[in-house]
Order: structure tokens, then C-alpha cells, then sequence
């Protein structure tokens, strides 16, 4: 007989980021994003990274015109970050949903 409350699942994250080959913005905006995913969720999160320069029609799908830009596509709403990711606290808000 189990007893407490059931455990609570976790939504993982579906995280999008649209780069721009090895250039300093986008080597910056996917360190900084690995790094709080791997400290504030190391095991719910998918990272899909996406360069713009290999794939110009995903971008345009998904309205990408500035590089870096990372979608956060679920949980839902979706939202987007665009810039170097380097304010964290910002990033936390959005990741979160708060």
C-alpha cells in the first residue's frame, strides 16, 4: 500500500537554439545555455541546436532573423531569448515560466 502524495512529474524542457556558425555571439550564447541547463536542469532538458547557415529554411519556419535565439517550446507557452543568454536570472525566468 503506498502512502503520500503521488511524485510529481517533470516537464522536461524543449530548448531550441538558432546559431550562427562559430561566430563569438553564438559559441558564447551555447556555453552560457549548457552551462545553466547542466547546473539548473541536468536531466530535464533537450537541446536542439540549429545553425542558421546550414539550415536557413528552419530559421525562417520559425521566424529567426537574429542569431542567437533560443526557443523554449515546452512546456508551453513558447518563448523566445534573443542575445548572448549571458543574464542568467533572465534566462532562469523564462526557462521556468515565472
Amino acid at each position: 500500500m503506498r502512502t503520500g502524495a503521488p511524485p510529481k512529474k517533470v516537464t522536461k524542457l524543449k530548448l531550441r537554439l538558432y546559431i550562427a556558425g562559430h561566430s563569438a555571439n553564438s559559441v558564447h550564447a551555447l556555453a552560457n545555455l549548457r552551462a545553466l541547463c547542466n547546473e539548473h536542469f541536468p536531466s530535464a532538458h533537450d537541446l536542439e541546436v540549429v545553425d542558421v547557415l546550414d539550415h536557413p529554411q528552419r530559421a525562417m519556419t520559425d521566424g529567426v532573423i537574429v542569431t542567437p535565439t533560443l526557443l523554449k517550446l515546452r512546456p508551453t507557452p513558447v518563448q523566445r531569448v534573443v542575445g548572448g543568454l549571458s543574464d542568467t536570472s533572465q534566462l532562469l525566468r523564462v526557462l521556468a515560466g515565472t
